[in-house]
């Protein structure tokens, strides 16, 4: 079984990548959905945040205030390395874990912090980028998901560049156009990596 990433910075499209994936019967793990699992309230991650940050962090139900947390590591660069101290080791066990478990001809990660190393650490035979020029990603954020400009700007501008992605990927599919463009490039990659179920 194959195992390829799936890189791509905020509002590139990793997401809609990955739903197509999976509806074509493709094992997805995704870094953010277990970001998301392992902060839950009570978790040693969650403490861990709590901890660090302070009760300023959790929301009244006690659930981490995420978009709280990211104005202030978005804004701070300390605070994004403890973040990502406290988050990065059990993220990457349980990626490990669920590659193990998986099964079919190839299994897909998806990584927004992908980084060369994270080739051996995950026994990667791919790496893959879903791109868009930024212009395009700060207008999605902030008509799909509600960011104001200024905060998709500082998310950006806290991420690898185009370039830096394209230098480190086996693959770049461009994300500039419809769903049903990207679907193709999609099919084309899958044929191209010899794992396409069709």
């Amino acid at each position: 079984m194959k195992r390829i990433a799936i890189a791509g910075g905020i509002g590139a499209g990793k997401t809609a990548l990955g739903d197509r994936l999976e509806a074509l019967g493709y094992s997805v793990i995704d870094a953010d959905v277990i970001a998301h699992q392992i902060t839950q309230p009570g978790s040693p991650a969650w403490q861990a945040l709590r901890d660090a940050f302070g009760d300023a962090v959790l929301g009244d139900d006690g659930s981490l205030d995420r978009a709280f947390v990211a104005e202030i590591v978005f804004n701070d660069a300390s605070a994004l390395r403890r973040l990502n101290g406290i988050t990065h080791g059990q993220i990457g066990m349980e990626i490990a874990r669920q590659l193990v478990a998986a099964n079919g001809p190839a299994s897909f990660v998806a990584l927004p912090l992908f980084r060369p190393e994270h080739r051996a650490i995950f026994k990667l035979d791919e790496a893959w980028a879903v791109l868009v020029d930024p212009e395009t990603a700060v207008r999605r954020l902030c008509e799909l998901r509600g960011f104001r400009e200024e905060d998709a700007r500082a998310r950006l501008a806290n991420q690898m560049s185009n370039e830096e992605r394209s230098a480190i990927v086996d693959r770049v599919i461009w994300n500039e156009g419809s769903l049903d463009e990207l679907y193709a490039q999609v099919d084309v990659a899958l044929r191209e990596s010899g794992v396409a179920s069709g």
